[in-house]
């Protein structure tokens, strides 16, 4: 990777995209520090710090510590990944969006500008949430007027408008995909000081030399083999064979090439991780969001959906929640992947260019066998998200190692970093084709 970077700042236009990358993510973190105007921060930490729940610790590892910071950029890109994951669903769902999308580059552009509008109804309906939110739990510096929740309100809102703006830029004119970029570098900046936390609390308070060794030992060896089945899981594909017979259109032979169609064993990245914590921490956010204290049989619910009561000795039922995590991490692995790859389409599509899979018949067959290898594959990286996602909350809840940069995180820097470098590689490869031909 460093051989690949160096080798990149060789080739001025690869240069300038890298360092228009480095000056968008220097704006982001600068913003990022930017607090939002009527709201008192001091007050809104303290009541951060009073919070129980994870909900917010997740979100604000998504954010980069904006939302701790209650900065311009407190949403985020979130707004952008959520408006996403709905263009996504409703263009498997209404057939005018899926017309759309096989339109071209056309039909994908009056899909983006759909997803931005989105972006800011959906940004717009959160900033308001908050600024009532703040409004309840008496935030405001100027007290609770009409003006005052505009004011917040616009700030939120633009904040994460510009951040998708920076996004595209960094796309168009910088190198790999912005939006990713940004989710990346708000992660990044949250670990060092989750190391130091870690360091601090088993390694520096251990009782003695050699505790404090093995267990700087054991969390080195942990996120080192988290980062590699996070590798496996993002590159680790089936390739299934197809064979084309041979066709003869006037005086030529064509056809009779072999391809392969790659299935990706993670094939629903980090949207099963994504989609289950969102629904499970989704009434703790409201409750706390507007102030609703939850009682009796309530706030026994409310502590098996709190992933910091998981994996604890002494608390082992509330336990169930991480098992219902579970489940809905499986679930969704299976339904994002059915609405996003179809057995029949590429069925289709294989027998009407003349292809098919050796030893299976085209048509029906086809359909059935990848139909059978897809829901192998699905379990398999299933299984991986559920290691990856697990083992941070077993170990905050036996040990106390709370950090951020938990499965989720993991997933997403590993794929993004990925991504980038072979995007850097094409580019570079490119170069050296135009090179040979003039």
């Amino acid at each position: 990777m460093l051989t690949t970077l160096k080798n990149a700042f060789k080739v001025k236009d690869i240069r300038k995209r890298l360092l228009f990358t480095f000056a968008m993510l220097v704006v982001i973190r600068i913003g990022c520090q930017l607090p939002v105007p009527g709201v008192n921060t001091k007050v809104f930490s303290e009541w951060y710090a009073s919070q129980t729940g994870d909900a917010f610790n997740f979100f604000n590892a998504f954010t980069g510590g904006s939302f701790l910071n209650m900065s311009i950029f407190a949403l985020n890109i979130t707004p952008y990944i959520t408006s996403s994951i709905i263009m996504q669903l409703l263009t498997i769902a209404i057939p005018k969006l899926e017309e759309m999308q096989r339109d071209g580059e056309d039909g994908r552009k009056k899909i983006a500008s759909i997803t931005r509008y989105v972006t800011v109804a959906l940004a717009l309906i959160e900033a308001t949430a908050m600024a009532i939110g703040f409004g309840r739990g008496n935030m405001l510096q100027e007290g609770n007027t009409f003006l005052n929740y505009c004011m917040v309100i616009t700030a939120l809102t633009a904040g994460s408008a510009v951040l998708m703006w920076i996004g595209e830029r960094i796309t168009d004119r910088g190198v790999g995909n912005g939006i990713s970029i940004v989710l990346t570098i708000n992660i990044v900046s949250r670990m060092p000081e989750d190391l130091a936390n870690l360091y601090e609390q088993f390694v520096k308070n251990a009782k003695n030399t050699a505790t404090g060794v093995l267990a700087g030992v054991i969390i080195l060896a942990i996120i080192v083999g988290m980062v590699v089945l996070v590798i496996i899981l993002n590159d680790g594909t089936r390739r299934i064979p197809v064979q084309y017979a041979k066709k003869i259109q006037g005086k030529r032979t064509v056809g009779g090439q072999t391809s392969a169609i790659p299935l990706k064993i993670n094939t629903s990245g980090v949207i099963p991780i994504i989609f289950a914590s969102s629904l499970l921490s989704m009434p703790i956010v409201f409750c706390q969001l507007f102030g609703i204290n939850a009682k009796g049989t309530w706030a026994e619910v409310m502590n098996y959906l709190n992933s910091n009561m998981w994996c604890n000795p002494a608390k082992l039922r509330y336990t169930w929640g991480l098992v219902g995590y579970i489940v809905l991490v499986v679930f969704f692995a299976y339904f994002y992947t059915s609405i996003t790859f179809n057995p029949m389409e590429v069925s289709n599509n294989i027998k009407q260019n003349g292809g098919f899979i050796p030893g299976i018949r085209p048509g029906k067959p086809t359909t059935e066998y990848l139909e059978g290898i897809l829901k192998y594959i699905i379990f398999i990286g299933a299984c991986g998200l559920i290691i990856v996602c697990v083992l941070p909350y077993i170990f905050n809840g036996v040990f106390g190692a709370d950090v951020s940069f938990g499965g989720t995180s993991l997933i997403i820097i590993v794929s993004v970093v990925l991504e980038t470098i072979k995007q850097i590689e094409s580019l570079m490869l490119v170069r050296n084709y135009k090179g040979f031909l003039s």
